[in-house]
């Protein structure tokens, strides 16, 4: 893991002093920590594949501007210019979507959905989890990806655009967590 994240903290740096690669060369460097055709192989490094072109672009907004923090992100887009982040978001949103996480337990599958149900989360992304617009895809996203993404919009550490997922967070236990974002990436 510790390799993993000196090799993309390395080609993050590297992406950085390329200023004048076009998006299609620079890709292949995001692409090496969120996976070859956008499904992460990486510890709680998401999978971008056909995630939602407005919700990328608010991201990689959020990641230049210093308004959501994940290394190597940061240094990453520092200086991209508009015109970039969206052709980031356009060619993020064309790579295949990532397959949900197969099988699963009957018991823990039920629960989870029970809680996605509960809690409205088919409100906003989709009962497929597709998400729209400025709204993330979650089926097929990594589990643990999804877990600390919960974690940390509870524990205030990641901030959205707006307080929609921390409102909506807040009663929801860390056990409850568990099975929402089992549930979910597995979801098809």
């Amino acid at each position: 893991m510790r390799t993993i994240a000196t090799i993309c903290l390395l080609l993050a740096a590297l992406g950085g002093q390329a200023a004048a690669q076009s998006v299609s060369e620079k890709l292949p460097t995001c692409l090496a920590c969120h996976g070859e055709s956008g499904t992460s192989q990486t510890e709680n490094v998401p999978s971008l594949g056909a995630q939602n072109s407005p919700y990328t672009l608010i991201q990689l907004f959020m990641f230049r501007e210093g308004l959501r923090t994940a290394d190597p992100m940061n240094e990453m887009m520092k200086g991209a210019a508009d015109a970039d982040l969206q052709a980031f978001a356009d060619a993020i949103a064309k790579l295949p979507q990532p397959k949900a996480a197969e099988g699963g337990d009957t018991q823990r599958m039920a629960h989870g959905q029970a809680l996605a149900g509960q809690n409205h989360c088919n409100m906003c992304h989709r009962a497929d989890f597709s998400g729209q617009e400025n709204v993330p895809r979650l089926g097929g996203q990594r589990e643990d990806y999804l877990l600390k993404s919960l974690r940390e919009y509870k524990s205030g550490v990641r901030h959205g655009y707006d307080a929609s997922m921390a409102d909506v967070v807040q009663p929801i236990s860390d056990a409850d967590f568990v099975d929402l974002a089992y549930y979910i990436s597995r979801a098809k």
